[in-house]
């Protein structure tokens, strides 16, 4: 089924008008929420991506950045794309592969427009809360992408009066959208109110959001979420959220966004604002464990190379005498080489990923819940038998995978697992971005190393210490968030929402 909205309302010289189209499919697999299930690792909130390149087909290169940033939000995807006079949207619950064909994307007309991949941590998993979000004002038509999560969602809403929006991207739209009404018609309308709404937002917020004529990236002042600057060889600018989605698309990393950093990209070029009171640099630790793809490079460092550096350091902080040092896959792998490289023990695939189950997906039947972990990964016996293993992850959230992978490896012939783990415990919720706001589902919250590892029936567990990690990740003199391994937030977070704040109103 598909909904079209057209409003035509004209450009500023008087002709134009913008479009609203979106798909929504129904049926068994694309229709109403999505489970998030067996996750052992911590979910983050979404992929942001924006093109301005002029004579070019802003939708398809939006596309293959999407497909880039696909690991960072399974939910749903969505593109807004504009000629200069119309916008159009089309977002759908869904892999950007389910989501996308040509046919749609030849529906996405225009040399500007912005890509969002989701996972949810603020508002339910449904097609109304799928991104891009739009809203129409007056002459001009905003769309916005969001990734991270604002920590003032509920008082915000009371202080704009906003009784409708479901989610903090919703909320911020509408200050924005509220703004630019208020505000004078200039063609710097978008600018203009961003700069007035912006220190208004408390939390995490890596932004891309559009106009007609202008596409703006925004980080929030202490920087947790990442965002990046490209040149595309044929003239243009492009914003991503990982510098591998520059690479997808041939264009050449420019810089970082800095943190507290507005940018807005039109004909004029790239001009740079810093809107915020202060700056606190803080990355969040976890794109360097987890979340960022290994070929992508933060703080000048390369992901894969800082994984590679916990291994080594973990293997020199907790020793252990094995045959054998096994990666949980896929970003397990370069820590694992680490343990390896440093420990002298040979370095084996034991377990094979199937590359086709996203870290969220549908689960039909209680059968396939019962036997989920098997849907993600399948022990290589003859890499386990009768040895001693090394059991290498990037982190312990929640333990249920964990738990069921240990006693696959043992079930596969293990004589010992020793569980080693590439960061520190995940003691404290995140408010910042991860869905982990309830620090009663986090396992090392409620009970002791040794407890834990009785808990995952491994004979050896030992974890990553704090100081070598932000090592690895390119030492201390680097800001980084780590409220979820250390307690410290950046920001008072007591009372903080939960991801449901705005629904439970």
């Amino acid at each position: 089924m598909a909904q079209r909205h057209t409003r035509s309302n004209g450009a500023p010289n008087g002709n134009g008008h913008w479009v609203l189209s979106t798909k929504q499919r129904m049926g068994p697999t694309l229709g109403g929420s999505v489970e998030p299930t067996f996750e052992s690792t911590p979910g983050e909130e979404c992929g942001v991506f924006g093109v301005y390149a002029p004579g070019q087909d802003a939708a398809h290169i939006i596309s293959f950045g999407l497909f880039a940033l696909q690991h960072r939000g399974q939910e749903s995807a969505g593109i807004a794309a504009s000629d200069g006079q119309t916008t159009t949207v089309f977002k759908d619950m869904g892999l950007v592969s389910q989501v996308f064909d040509e046919t749609n994307l030849a529906g996405l007309p225009g040399h500007l427009g912005i890509g969002h991949t989701r996972y949810s941590t603020s508002g339910s998993t449904v097609w109304e809360n799928a991104q891009p979000a739009y809203r129409q004002v007056e002459h001009t038509g905003i769309a916005l992408g969001h990734n991270g999560n604002l920590t003032n969602t509920v008082e915000l809403a009371a202080k704009l009066g906003d009784d409708s929006s479901a989610t903090d991207s919703l909320l911020m739209l509408d200050a924005i959208a509220g703004a630019i009404q208020d505000g004078r018609s200039d063609g710097r309308q978008l600018e203009r109110a961003l700069m007035s709404v912006l220190n208004q937002l408390e939390g995490a917020f890596s932004l891309v959001i559009m106009d007609q004529g202008h596409l703006v990236g925004v980080r929030d002042p202490h920087g947790y979420r990442p965002l990046c600057l490209g040149s595309l060889p044929e003239g243009g600018w492009v914003l991503a959220s990982e510098t591998a989605a520059l690479d997808l698309v041939g264009a050449t990393f420019a810089r970082d966004i800095e943190a507290g950093e507005m940018v807005v990209i039109d004909a004029g070029g790239v001009r740079s604002f810093h809107p915020f009171d202060s700056v606190d640099p803080r990355l969040c630790i976890f794109e360097f464990v987890y979340f960022a793809r290994p070929d992508s490079n933060l703080y000048g460092q390369s992901v894969h190379g800082a994984r590679q550096r916990m291994g080594r350091k973990l293997a020199i902080e907790s020793p252990v005498e094995a045959d054998v040092v096994v990666p949980v896959p896929e970003s397990g792998i370069p820590a694992a080489q680490g343990f390896s490289a440093e420990s002298g023990i040979p370095y084996a695939d034991g377990l094979v990923k199937n590359r086709y189950v996203g870290r969220t997906f549908i689960e039909p039947t209680q059968m396939l819940r019962d036997r989920g972990i098997r849907l993600k990964l399948n022990p290589i016996p003859e890499n386990l038998a009768g040895k001693r293993i090394v059991l290498v992850d990037d982190s312990i959230v929640r333990g249920s995978t964990t738990r069921q992978l240990v006693k696959m490896v043992r079930e596969a012939g293990a004589t010992e697992v020793h569980l080693r783990v590439s960061s520190p415990p995940y003691r404290w919720p995140c408010f910042y971005g991860m869905d982990t706001s309830d620090r009663s589902r986090l396992l090392a919250a409620q009970l002791t190393v040794d407890e834990i590892r009785e808990f995952l029936d491994a004979d050896s567990l030992a974890y990553l210490s704090l100081g070598g990690l932000e090592e690895s990740a390119g030492g201390a003199g680097l800001g980084f968030c780590n409220a979820c391994l250390s307690g410290n937030y950046p920001t008072p977070v007591e009372g903080r929402n939960d991801k449901f704040a705005l629904e439970q109103r």
